[in-house]
């Protein structure tokens, strides 16, 4: 098992237009995700958000490499006084009326050398939980049906 990347594929009773809104939208992004001053799905944009584990503050940095409209969305990501860096990707792929999300957080291995609360773990849960929450904001802006929803976890 490779440890340097999660891969999590997750099935929206969304169209790939929603979902792709959740995903740029600062107001819809700032609704399941964390609170964003400004963001913008351009390549070189830099963004950045805090967070919390266990008492300890965390700022996220990240810069936007890659935009494929309606399709992908990747972005470097650090935290704040640590230079290990690793990618995120949400890669979008319409199915009829619902989006197959596949998230792919790569370059795990760097991360984990920077500080234990960077595991592979604490990662696999994070976007566990916001793929989750992003979700429940599909389902509840947007008055979509609610059904099971497919959720496979793939290590690469």
């Amino acid at each position: 098992m490779d440890t340097a990347v999660i891969v999590i594929e997750r099935t929206y009773d969304a169209t790939v237009g929603q979902v792709w809104d959740a995903l740029t939208d600062i107001d819809k992004l700032n609704q399941w995700f964390f609170k964003l001053e400004e963001f913008k799905a351009a390549p070189g944009f830099a963004f950045s958000f805090s967070g919390d584990d266990n008492g300890v503050k965390v700022v996220h940095e990240c810069v936007i490499t890659e935009v494929v409209p309606m399709s992908k969305l990747s972005y470097s990501f650090i935290y704040s006084g640590f230079p290990q860096k690793s990618h995120v990707t949400f890669a979008l792929f319409p199915e009829g009326e619902q989006t197959r999300l596949v998230l792919t957080h790569s370059e795990l291995e760097e991360m984990s050398k920077g500080s234990p609360m960077f595991g592979r773990e604490k990662f696999l849960g994070g976007w566990t939980y916001l793929t989750g929450k992003l979700d429940e904001y599909l389902t509840n802006k947007h008055h979509l049906k609610n059904t099971d929803h497919e959720q496979r976890t793939i290590c690469n």
